[in-house]
């Protein structure tokens, strides 16, 4: 059958059952079945909680030989299995197995739900409990609930007072390490995370998948009460919160309470007085990049908001949609004495004025 020769009739009976598939060696236990005797030894001690390889260094002991060996590697610092890509070396064949993905790129766990793909099949099992809806890791103090223990760490940060991670450069603190890092870039200004599609870069690897989305167009998860849908499980979720009404992150200063833990970081700015977005040309600085990027146009003259109906144009959108009132007639400022209406607010409020004075007057 096979080049294989030997002296000893058992081992060619094992090597001729090993080429039928015969296995004759039935575990009185479990289903399994085994070719060779010493195989289903070896398993009984699944059943029997029996593990006669004990580490001499650690209270550790295993099923197999070639299991303890592997582990006395970690006492040793041993790591044979070396890439032959980088300089990365490990003590299991598995564990190289598995880094070797990170060059190739191969992500053979498939998500049947959606497109995902994973290097690690305990990834894939995280990720489908997005699908099912399954949160184990429950927050003790309110009713959130994680897919990951981690995200239940992050988020137990919230209900802390602890900000041990400080800004050198302004008055900011943080509840973690990474979320300092991301901050630091605020100020230097630094966006790393670059969109292969357009020239667009984020200084946030998250903002810039959010972003990608809008490229592939894919939305893959559907709000169940309205229309909208997302690229990202963590857009939905947070945009699940408006229907809800559900205000998870609350101001310490103030009653003030947000869905997203970026807009109450954002409102935290009115109190702190902190202005990360400074101007260039001018000393003026701002709580949100958009206020800056707004305030730019008044020194570059950029007026991206055009009329549809005459030539004006302006640096706002807000300013525009005010404009076209001159030509829609809308007045949406009503005097509550009178069928008096204005285009806008301060004309309102002078005529309010005016109404009182007249009050006064008669009286």
């Amino acid at each position: 059958m096979c080049p294989t020769s030997t002296g000893w009739c058992e081992s060619l009976r094992c090597s001729a059952r090993t080429h039928n598939r015969e296995k004759s060696f039935k575990c009185t236990v479990c289903p399994s079945s085994f070719a060779r005797s010493g195989t289903l030894k070896r398993h009984m001690r699944i059943h029997s909680g029996e593990k006669p390889f004990k580490c001499p260094m650690c209270p550790s002991s295993f099923i197999e030989s070639g299991n303890l060996k592997c582990h006395l590697r970690i006492h040793s610092g041993e790591k044979p299995f070396k890439c032959s890509l980088c300089t990365s070396s490990f003590n299991q064949s598995g564990n190289l197995k598995v880094h070797m993905r990170t060059h190739t790129r191969e992500k053979p766990f498939k998500c049947t739900m959606c497109p995902s793909t994973f290097t690690l099949s305990v990834d894939l099992k995280i990720h489908m409990k997005i699908h099912s809806g399954e949160k184990l890791f429950k927050c003790t103090i309110c009713p959130s609930s994680f897919v990951k223990s981690g995200n239940l760490k992050r988020h137990m940060t919230i209900h802390s007072e602890e900000r041990p991670f400080k800004c050198t450069l302004c008055p900011s603190s943080f509840t973690q390490s990474g979320y300092l890092k991301i901050h630091m870039r605020t100020h230097s200004g630094e966006k790393p995370f670059k969109c292969t599609v357009c020239l667009s870069s984020f200084s946030r690897a998250g903002t810039l998948k959010q972003h990608m989305g809008t490229h592939s167009g894919d939305k893959h998860y559907k709000c169940p009460v309205c229309p909208s849908c997302f690229s990202d499980p963590w857009q939905l979720k947070a945009h699940m919160r408006i229907h809800s009404g559900e205000r998870l992150y609350k101001c310490k200063v103030c009653p003030s309470s947000y869905c997203r833990s970026e807009h109450l970081k954002r409102h935290m700015r009115i109190h702190t007085g902190e202005k990360p977005f400074k101007c260039t040309m001018c000393p003026s600085s701002f709580i949100e990049s958009g206020n800056l990027k707004r305030h730019v146009r008044i020194h570059s003259g950029e007026k991206p908001f055009k009329c549809s109906l005459c030539p004006s144009s302006f640096n706002q959108s807000g300013n525009l949609k005010v404009h076209m009132r001159t030509h829609t007639r809308e007045k949406p400022f009503k005097c509550s004495l009178c069928p008096s209406g204005f285009i806008y607010s301060g004309q309102l409020k002078f005529y309010m004025r005016a109404h009182s004075g007249r009050n006064n007057s008669s009286v």
